[in-house]
Order: C-alpha cells, then structure tokens, then sequence
C-alpha cells in the first residue's frame, strides 16, 4: 500500500533581518579590523543568504534580553534563552499544523492518530507534541512521539517514523511539525566554525501530513525509500552541545569537502535499490546548509545546478532552519513538480549523519 507526504507547509516568525543587520549584531560584538571581524564580514558577505527570521524582537532596536539600548550583545544565559523558547515555540508549533489541516480539506482533525514532533533548539515537558493534542483539538488517545537533538536531519527520522506507523495502521493519519528556533543560541565568536554556524541559522517551522489515502488534489509526494548512514571519519566535524550561554553548534569548514568525498557512495546504492540512477532524479532537494555545502553536493554528485534551484531559493529567502528546512524545500518541489518525476531528498546532521527520502510526485 502506498503512503504519501501531502499538505506540507511552513510558518516564519513574522521578524525578519537582512544578512547585512545580522553581520552587524556580531561585528558590534568584535573589535573593529581583527581577524574575527574580517572573516566575519567575508562569511556574512558570501553567506548566499539574503535575510533571515528570528523570534528575537530585539536585534534590530535593542533594549532586549539579546541586545541592549545601547546596540551590546548582552550574551544571555541558555535558561533564559530556552525560556524564550517556551514561549515562542508553543504558537509557531501551532501555526505551522493548521495551515496544514487548513491545506488538507479531506483530513479532519478527528482523523489524526499520531502526532509527531522534531526540535533541537529548545526544551520542555509537557512538550510540543502535548500541546499540539491541546491547542489543536486532538483527541487525548493520539499517540505522541518528540524526535529531539538531533539537528538539521531530523525530519527524516520523524517522516520514517510516521510512515512506519501507516505501514502498522492503514488508517494512520500522522501529522509530522517540525520546528527550530535557532536564532536564540546567538553568540559572537572568535572562532571560525561559530561564525560560520551563526551566519547560516534562522528560525521557522513547517508541517506535513503522512498516511496512505491518496489526497483529493491528487498533489502528493509517494514514499518510495527512506535510507540513514554515517560519513566516516566525520564524528566531530559536526556536533551539537550545551553551554552556558547557548546551545553551540559545530559546524566545521570540512564539512562540505567531506560530502563532496562521501556523497556518491550514499546515493548510489540507494538509487540502486530502486533500479534507478542519478539520471532518473529530477529534483536534488538538497538541505541547504549553507552555501559550500550546496556547491560541494552539486560537485560531488555531478547535477545539474537547475535542479538545486528550490534549495538556493530557501537558503536566500530563509537560511538554514535546522530540521524544518528540508520540509521548506519539498513545500517548494511540490508546487513546481509535475506528476510522475522523481525527488531525492537528503539533509545531513551531527555524526556526520546523512539522510535521505526518495519520492515520486503523484
């Protein structure tokens, strides 16, 4: 039996910040002409990123938690950071699941039996997928899963999961919302690899149903494999702690070059498992990173650079929003795709962990 990922949509913080106003939260951070401060400019500058959202209210006029009256980063600690995470997090978790109730007029919320969730960004229990089942009117005997710290794959770990439990239940209705709020782990730095990180993260969210009814639209992605692997040799290229002032990301500058290496020998075999070949594929929905790790994917599997033309478009209107990206990205095929062509979908996390999603426009 078939399942399908339908009705997906997104949800933004409604603040925005051009690359050029986030370059300057950090500059006035660093001492004017050093290292850190020109490397800073030079990564902002060449980012491939126009603008960005975040829940934070204060880095364009200050006078917040994250920047004070007089323009200084104030380098809150991670409770307070995570308590603006509680607050923010709850309605845009909200907000991204009925626009997607909204988008699918043939799927009440009495059909829902499973809610699954994905965030790294933040903490709290009862968490998301509770008040998801409160604030949506869901029935108390949904079942609850919360797919936690593990990044900017995460989708595919939850999506693998939904369709598992539409392959136990055939009629499983899942609703799949994944959210970061990684803006609010800003923190200047000397060092390159955090510079890096802070000049690609943003906020957003992003929802999708999961189960085996065909949709009445007939606008649909059909599952046809989902595959995990680890890249070798690449455990601390990319990982993802907790400190005293903010989460810290590892986002190291090998990080492309080791995709570059790596990525053939991932996709291949699964294409091969479908009897397919990269010349089948015709949309890469690539998780943009950042902008060398979309160059480098391209490189390495020998694509075309039309087809990353919806990740180029996310990463310049949005940024890299962790686990919620991907699902931006298949927003964007669904609606520019045709029936019969095919998608490969991939995103990539700490370990360094790659995930991908093969899927047939219907």
């Amino acid at each position: 039996m078939p399942t399908y990922l339908h009705a997906i949509q997104t949800a933004v913080p409604e603040h925005s910040y051009t690359q050029e106003e986030a370059a300057r939260v950090m500059l006035n951070a660093l001492e004017p002409g050093s290292r850190a401060s020109k490397l800073t400019h030079r990564i902002y500058a060449h980012s491939g990123i126009d603008q960005r959202h975040s829940v934070i209210e204060d880095l364009r006029t200050g006078g917040g938690d994250f920047i004070d009256g007089e323009g200084h980063f104030r380098s809150p600690s991670t409770g307070t950071r995570n308590d603006h995470y509680m607050r923010h997090a709850r309605p845009l978790f909200e907000r991204a699941a009925r626009k997607t109730l909204d988008a699918a007029p043939d799927v009440d919320t009495a059909d829902i039996t499973h809610v699954v969730t994905a965030s790294c960004t933040g903490f709290y229990a009862p968490g998301p997928d509770f008040h998801l089942v409160r604030d949506l009117g869901l029935s108390p005997d949904v079942r609850r899963v919360h797919v936690g710290f593990m990044g900017c794959y995460a989708a595919f770990p939850a999506l693998t999961m939904a369709r598992a439990f539409c392959a136990d239940n055939p009629d499983a209705v899942v609703l799949v919302v994944c959210l970061e709020l990684c803006s609010l782990h800003l923190e200047p730095s000397d060092e390159v690899d955090d510079i890096l990180a802070f000049s690609v993260f943003a906020d957003g969210a992003a929802a999708a149903l999961v189960s085996n009814r065909a949709p009445s639209d007939g606008t649909a992605f059909r599952f046809v494999s989902m595959d995990s692997t680890i890249a070798p040799d690449s455990e601390e290229d990319m990982a993802w702690t907790i400190g005293d002032r903010g989460f810290k990301m590892v986002l190291s500058t090998y990080v492309p070059k080791i995709l570059e290496a790596n990525i053939e020998g991932v996709i291949d075999p699964v294409l091969g498992k479908s009897g397919l070949n990269r010349d089948d594929i015709t949309h890469w929905a690539i998780h943009p990173g950042g902008r060398a790790i979309l160059d480098k994917v391209r490189d390495g599997l020998h694509i075309d650079e039309s087809q990353l033309t919806a990740s180029r478009d996310i990463l310049r209107t949005y940024g890299n929003m962790s686990s919620a990206t991907i699902l931006f990205v298949l927003h964007r095929v669904l609606g520019s795709s045709n029936p019969g062509e095919r998608v490969m979908a991939m995103a990539f996390g700490p370990g360094l962990t790659v995930e991908t999603g093969l899927l047939e426009r219907t």
